[in-house]
């Protein structure tokens, strides 16, 4: 009688065609980590360039603004000294090289800083200093000063925001402008 015999390989090659070896499952383990953690360095670096252009966009509007306030302040000391009322082109403005920040959510009103300018404060979109507001990481410092030589008939003003985004390094972005005495009014 024949037996059957069970069905053995003694070929090692047959033998290990059936699993992966450790080294390329390694291998398969390595390439699926980078195909994972290159699009996710990718994302963490686009959304931290977003908020520093979101930031930086911020600052540049909130430096515009304290231009434009000491614009107002010297319009309307131009505009009483063409009335007739003698007044300083900086009158309501801190001294000449005083720094100072600007509220405008409170007619325009400058204060001069003692040591650092305090920070800028956040509701609804409004950024002043109401301290109800919720606090940002944005500091305006403003400083106006007579351009030499000009008989106190120009004005250089300059604003620096400074802000912190995260755990980067403080930012900041500064503005200059001169503003001249638009009307001859003999006062100068």
């Amino acid at each position: 009688m024949n037996k059957i015999l069970p069905l053995r390989t003694t070929n090692y090659a047959l033998r290990t065609k059936h699993g992966f070896t450790l080294v390329e499952t390694m291998v398969a383990i390595s390439l699926l980590t980078i195909a994972i953690v290159a699009p996710m360095t990718l994302t963490t670096q686009s959304l931290s360039s977003a908020y520093y252009a979101r930031d930086q966009i911020t600052a540049f509007h909130l430096a515009q603004e304290a231009i434009e306030s000491v614009r107002h302040a010297r319009d309307r000391n131009v505009l009483k000294n063409a009335l007739g009322i003698p007044t300083d082109l900086l009158a309501g403005i801190p001294p000449s090289g005083t720094p100072f920040y600007i509220d405008t959510t409170d007619n325009d009103l400058m204060t001069s800083c003692s040591g650092a300018c305090p920070a800028l404060r956040k509701n609804a979109g409004l950024y002043g200093y109401d301290p109800t507001w919720t606090p940002t990481y944005f500091t305006r410092t403003v400083i106006a000063t007579f351009v030499p030589g000009s008989d106190n008939n120009e004005v250089n003003v300059t604003v620096r925001v400074e802000w912190q985004t995260g755990s980067f390094n403080t930012r900041f972005f500064t503005i200059s402008d001169n503003l001249f005495r638009w009307v001859r009014d003999g006062s100068a």
